[in-house]
């Protein structure tokens, strides 16, 4: 029988496809029964990272049009820009898998069940989009994700701390008043998808809670000050309401945490518009 293969090294060479429809298939046709998982070993960085399409073109947050979603374009527009984020976090999930060495074995498990749901949400806005007659590269978008997992790619906490528990989190605010849009413009079928990936963002924040939590312990940091400091250090945006504290709660969040959400640094770099933040 053939040696089994590592699921570390697995992510990052699904990490590395370019062609994001592929991407997104392969992950959800991998089948890791039979993955070994050596959770100590460290594998050298390859370059390219991660592995992109030529289109959409990537711009400066500043330089992306509002479009209003009463136009079919504008609509577009919009799924367009969820489905950019949906490509990002199956790269954002699949770097967790493979870039952190001496984790437990339960948190790689966690971060690929992650990159397979974002798949599926990959797939399912990718679908929609196709259906309107566009595809996706068809406008462009920005890379604020992908930059803050390259500032963090060198400490687990700190990629725990601001992309999960920060910018994926903005989802969970943004996705009802981007929902209002879209029924609002009778778009009733993007809807049902953006239910499908807020209940499971839920749970991939929940993710990203747990094992900050574990690391803060393992380290003996408190939660919420190490956070403030994280913000500070590698200049996280601040989050502006409203915030869906329902759904924050129900992803882990402490009633500390969500008091002291108006009060984190700011980066002005980043939008948190409810079209360009991650999610939902």
């Amino acid at each position: 029988m053939p040696k089994p293969e590592s699921l570390r090294l697995a992510c990052l060479r699904l990490l590395q496809v370019k062609a994001t429809q592929d991407k997104a298939a392969r992950v959800r046709a991998t089948d890791t029964v039979r993955c070994t998982l050596d959770a100590a070993e460290i594998f050298p960085e390859p370059p390219g990272l991660p592995g992109r399409p030529q289109r959409p073109l990537l711009v400066q947050p500043a330089q992306l049009k509002t479009r209003a979603v009463g136009t079919l374009e504008g609509r577009a527009g919009l799924i367009h820009a969820l489905t950019h984020i949906e490509a990002n976090a199956i790269n954002l999930a699949l770097d967790m898998v493979w870039r952190f060495a001496g984790m437990p074995n339960e948190f790689y498990r966690d971060w690929w069940r992650v990159a397979q749901e974002e798949s599926l949400h990959f797939e399912l806005l990718n679908a929609h989009l196709n259906r309107m007659g566009f595809a996706y590269g068809d406008f462009p978008a920005h890379d604020g994700l992908w930059d803050m997992a390259e500032r963090t790619k060198n400490d687990v906490l700190a990629r725990l701390a601001l992309v999960p528990r920060t910018l994926e989190a903005r989802g969970l605010d943004a996705t009802p008043a981007v929902r209002m849009r879209l029924v609002s413009a009778g778009d009733l079928a993007a809807a049902k998808i953006l239910d499908i990936i807020l209940r499971d963002e839920i749970g991939h924040v929940a993710i990203g809670n747990r094992w900050y939590r574990f690391l803060c312990e393992l380290r003996q940091l408190d939660p919420l000050s190490s956070y403030a400091e994280l913000a500070l250090r590698y200049q996280a945006p601040t989050l502006k309401g409203p915030f869906n504290l329902d759904a924050r709660r129900a992803a882990g969040f402490t009633e500390a945490e969500l008091s002291a959400l108006n009060s984190a640094p700011s980066l002005r770099a980043i939008r948190t518009r409810p079209d360009t933040a991650h999610g939902p």
